[in-house]
């Protein structure tokens, strides 16, 4: 005995072309919002002027080495109202009577703080910082003439308190 022949249907009511269809047609979506969200954020790491900055790298290491010869130090503490207190400890003449601390979040140029710290006594600092969301922050403390400088790596909120000191250029630039 013979079976009769199955009428077909066409290829469109068939599931098999819509499946093989649909893997490619996820590719070209994925790619889409991809290339999307490339154009459209700013990953904000990547210089405008780096050829400049790479010129700087001797300049930076000799504040690292002015740092290293002064013998200094530093410790400092956040309270809970972003209240930064600093003591400063080294082998100056005369302390300076303000400080520039540099507060750089490592992936986002935008969430970077500059606080002006004053001398509330000489070694003693103290100045204000707005709100660090959670992680790791890298911390640059110099003088205003930016003749050395000090390095340190905050883990907020873990770390109320961090020493900075004399590095080796290689951590913050």
């Amino acid at each position: 005995m013979r079976t009769p022949p199955s009428a077909s249907k066409p290829w469109y009511r068939e599931p098999w072309p819509w499946f093989l269809m649909a893997l490619p047609l996820t590719a070209i979506i994925g790619g889409a919002i991809t290339a999307w969200f490339a154009v459209t954020s700013n990953d904000g790491l990547v210089a405008d002027d780096y050829y400049k900055k790479g010129l700087a790298i001797n300049q930076t290491l000799h504040r690292d080495e002015e740092a290293g010869v002064l013998h200094l130090q530093a410790a400092l503490t956040r309270s809970d109202g972003g209240t930064l207190t600093m003591r400063l400890r080294g082998d100056f003449k005369t302390y300076p009577q303000q400080v520039q601390l540099r507060i750089l979040y490592p992936t986002r140029a935008g969430k970077d703080q500059t606080v002006s710290l004053q001398a509330v006594a000489p070694g003693s600092y103290a100045g204000h910082c707005q709100t660090l969301s959670r992680g790791k922050w890298y911390l640059i403390l110099e003088d205003n003439a930016k003749t050395w400088r000090l390095l340190g790596e905050w883990e907020v909120p873990q770390t109320r308190t961090v020493s900075l000191a004399a590095g080796d250029g290689k951590k913050v630039m």
